[in-house]
């Protein structure tokens, strides 16, 4: 299992593929909290030109640079394809949020090289590392 202590201290660029504008969903308080904390957050939604004062992306491959952590907010279905990207991305960490579990995308990423963090929210992670 990966070490989440680590990335968090180590990575801290976040590509949030699912991020809504609606500060209302939990994909927004996420990232927002994220940013708060000294993250770089690059928003991926198709459907956004900026969220959270940033330029969003349609995918994962469009993005200039380097993404560290991809964090993702969308269900379970859609994460082999978002594994893809990020493998191809030269993503360092995969973050599938609570409540998403695809255990065939967990061991490919795991093969590619990947850690892979899968049904824990980032936001609690942080908050309780932060505090302990």
């Amino acid at each position: 299992m990966a070490d989440i202590k680590e990335i968090l201290n180590t990575y801290r660029t976040v590509a949030v593929v699912g991020l809504s504008p609606d500060p209302g969903k939990p994909s927004h308080e996420v990232a927002a909290y994220l940013q708060r904390a000294g993250f770089r957050i690059i928003p991926v939604n198709p459907a956004c030109a900026e969220i959270l004062g940033e330029r969003c992306y349609p995918e994962l491959s469009e993005i200039p640079g380097e993404v560290e952590i991809v964090d993702v907010f969308r269900r379970s279905e859609f994460v082999p394809e978002i594994m893809e990207q990020a493998i191809a991305k030269g993503a360092k960490v995969f973050w599938m949020q609570e409540g998403i579990v695809n255990e065939p995308a967990r061991r490919r990423g795991e093969e590619a090289g990947l850690d892979v963090v899968m049904d824990r929210c980032i936001l609690k992670e942080h908050n309780r590392l932060s505090r302990g």
